[in-house]
């Protein structure tokens, strides 16, 4: 139960962030949950082994690399989600941040 709560509110998350974003847009709420989910899917599994892979890189730009590695990874969310569209690389790191602002808050109301 705990697990369908949090992929909703990431749903919700993804639908509000491409709201606030020109770039970015969301067919329908279920296209954002299933980009929750790809999205959340990506961070588990893809960006360990990207950051891992990428930490000489990651070391001389003090971290900010990671903001690529990101927006990497929304970029192969929006190609393999139908219905989840981002315009360009720079909207996809764009929308990171916006994302992270807006599941921080939809999650603090949830329970533990």
């Amino acid at each position: 139960m705990k697990i369908l709560v949090h992929v909703l509110l990431s749903g919700l998350a993804v639908y509000a962030a491409a709201g606030v974003l020109p770039g970015v847009t969301v067919d329908g709420f279920t296209a954002a949950i299933v980009t929750a989910a790809a999205l959340g899917l990506a961070n588990a599994v893809l960006r360990p082994i990207l950051i891992f892979l990428t930490l000489p890189i990651n070391l001389l730009t003090l971290g900010l690399f990671t903001f690529v590695i990101t927006g990497g990874l929304v970029e192969l969310a929006a190609s393999l989600v139908p219905g989840f569209h981002v315009a360009n690389f720079w909207w996809a790191m764009a929308f990171a941040p916006v994302l992270w602002l807006v599941n921080s808050f939809l999650h603090s109301f949830e329970r533990d």
